[in-house]
């Protein structure tokens, strides 16, 4: 029991939110180029211009932030933040009025 509350506490989902240009078709090129890196490392789309990765550690999450950081857009905003896998159970999701399931948490194995 104390494990799997560590565990809440040490995985951790980090969030890639941004607003990309799009009005040329360079912009479109620049922000799908973006997206495919995203998902190519890992990422899965929670809403249109957000993108979520489970991590294992607050290690494992800097390397996926750090990606993150060096494949940056020059124009538009993104913001790149991490939650614990506790907090995230807490999200109510909603589709219209009907609730909708989470995704799922990734279970990993341990060994010390």
């Amino acid at each position: 029991m104390i494990g799997s509350r560590f565990n809440q506490y040490r995985i951790l989902w980090v969030f890639v939110l941004f607003d990309l240009p799009t009005e040329t078709r360079k912009e479109r090129k620049i922000a799908q180029n973006f997206r495919k890196h995203l998902v190519k490392d890992g990422f899965e789309m929670f809403q249109l211009s957000m993108y979520i990765r489970c991590c294992s550690s607050h290690e494992n999450a800097d390397v996926h932030s750090s990606r993150v950081r060096n494949q940056l857009p020059e124009k538009g905003k993104v913001a790149i933040f991490r939650i614990t896998d506790k907090q995230f159970g807490m999200i109510e999701l909603f589709h219209g009025v009907k609730v909708v399931e989470k995704p799922k948490t990734h279970q990993q194995l341990e060994l010390f």
